[in-house]
């Protein structure tokens, strides 16, 4: 901004938007004092640099009013997280997808975990048991939701991570 602009010529455009062509950064500087404003380098990346004659105080509050617009309009996602057993009863999990179903209405990502640590019947039974029900929960769950990511064979907790579906 101003005398920080160490280029020795620069693309000039107007206050109104309009190019004035290359010139010395001194006349850019000089026309921009006889306006009243800020001579304000836009971008630097080029062999001259692009500068803007504006007013610098009112284009940092645009700005920053655009930002806060941008975060108000913007949507967050949570992530909610629904713990199940592995052996757990047909209407057990069918209580347990209704919330997760109504999580992913809301638009948030589900993540179902599953208890395995310390639980004998599953290390008996063997570890078929947690991909089976996996298997039945991304039944449940269809098209109302996408499979993101799976836990990693070797972690402790087994758990999928499921996203809802963008209309």
């Amino acid at each position: 901004m101003n005398n920080k602009i160490f280029a020795k010529t620069v693309q000039v455009i107007s206050s109104d938007g309009q190019n004035l062509g290359v010139m010395p950064t001194a006349n850019a500087l000089q026309m921009a004092a006889d306006m009243g404003l800020d001579l304000v380098e836009i971008n630097a990346n080029n062999a001259t640099p692009i500068v803007k004659i504006m007013d610098y105080g009112k284009y940092k509050y645009e700005q920053k009013k655009r930002a806060s617009e941008a975060r108000k309009n913007q949507k967050t996602t949570e992530m909610k997280e629904v713990w199940v057993k592995p052996f757990i009863e047909e209407n057990d999990l069918n209580i347990k997808m209704k919330k997760a179903l109504e999580f992913l209405s809301d638009g948030n990502k589900v993540k179902i975990s599953v208890m395995t640590k310390g639980n004998k019947k599953v290390l008996a039974r063997g570890k078929d048991a947690i991909p089976e029900l996996f298997a039945r929960i991304i039944e449940i769950i269809g098209e109302r939701g996408n499979l993101e990511s799976k836990s990693k064979p070797d972690e402790r907790t087994k758990s999928i991570i499921i996203a809802p579906v963008k209309q």
